[in-house]
């Protein structure tokens, strides 16, 4: 069955039928490298069916956030050092969507309910495109500094939108040409995630000041208590089979994993090498199974929410984000 997280988007594939998960990474090999030497393979890897992975399309040092067209889930969209990617053929096939004037992209976010309209963050704000990549607008107008990590599209909200940047958490209801502040002001919000059960809740991870969290659809956010305050915390995951598992990844932290909606939080560190953690994912296809992608060391995978770990490959990477795309069987 598939989990409560993709019913949404099932309901949006009305020829077809979603039947399993393939996870892709955006990483790059990087320890012992270098500058001046061939980069190893690095850039979208993708899980094959017999466990191992597969290094996808042409070798690239910086992807850093990927997403995909949810009425047709073969289609990715890469933020990447030069510029928005459409990745198609199982990711093989690259196109550049945008020109020379954007580079070091952060993130992207397609929206739900206007699947043309795609945004992505990078050093100089936000821009969105209505009609698939042929043209991009701004879509930063009022936020004071530009820097911009984390970009998230409301699933259930057309043009509804939280970016996190230098000064906080910044919502808009307008697609991005106008922006309130929501919270955590004075901190560099890193991280931004939905829950897969409640949309109107909210979580953020933030450079030294913990994680914030908001319940009323991410119009406020509030400190959710003391954890990794003075750490930078790198990702957020819900997990798709029950409401209160949330699990964050961090830098001197490791994995953190909450049980009941995160009120109290626990360390699941045991074999990995490492508490310097770039991203967490739960598999939305098999319960207690959770990933995680420590610094330049490997890919770990936990079969019982990370109370034990061993190695699953990606030697030496640093795995910055980890997304479960559904598989579409006509």
């Amino acid at each position: 069955m598939p989990s409560a997280k993709w019913i949404p988007l099932l309901a949006m594939l009305p020829c077809a039928i979603a039947a399993q998960y393939t996870l892709y990474t955006c990483m790059v090999t990087s320890k012992g490298y270098v500058v001046g030497a061939k980069l190893p393979p690095s850039g979208i890897f993708r899980k094959a069916p017999n466990g191992g992975w597969r290094h996808a399309g042409y070798n690239h040092p910086f992807l850093s956030a990927l997403d995909f067209d949810p009425r047709n889930p073969s289609v990715l969209y890469v933020a990447a050092g030069n510029g928005l990617i459409q990745v198609t053929g199982q990711g093989e096939h690259w196109k550049i969507l945008t020109g020379s004037d954007v580079t070091e992209l952060m993130d992207v976010s397609v929206d739900r309910n206007a699947p043309a309209d795609i945004y992505f963050s990078h050093t100089r704000g936000i821009r969105v495109t209505h009609d698939g990549g042929a043209t991009w607008h701004d879509a930063s107008a009022g936020l004071h500094r530009k820097y911009t990590m984390a970009v998230r599209v409301d699933r259930q909200r057309k043009g509804v939108l939280l970016a996190g940047n230098e000064e906080g958490i910044f919502r808009s209801e307008d697609g991005g040409q106008s922006w309130k502040l929501a919270g955590a002001a004075g901190y560099q919000a890193l991280h931004l995630e939905q829950s897969p059960h409640d949309p109107c809740r909210w979580l953020a991870s933030t450079q030294g000041g913990g994680l914030f969290a908001s319940t009323d659809c991410g119009v406020t956010f509030e400190s959710n208590g003391s954890l990794a305050v003075d750490r930078n915390l790198s990702d957020i995951a819900f997990d798709p089979a029950s409401p209160n598992r949330i699990a964050v990844a961090g830098w001197g932290l490791g994995v953190m994993l909450s049980e009941d909606a995160g009120k109290t939080w626990q360390g699941r560190n045991t074999g990995l090498p490492t508490t310097s953690v770039w991203s967490v994912s739960f598999d939305p296809s098999t319960p207690g199974r959770l990933y995680a992608g420590v610094h330049e060391e490997a890919l770990y995978v936990s079969q019982n929410y990370g109370r034990t770990w061993t190695k699953d490959g990606l030697e030496g990477s640093r795995v910055f984000r980890l997304r479960f795309v559904p598989e579409v069987q006509p």
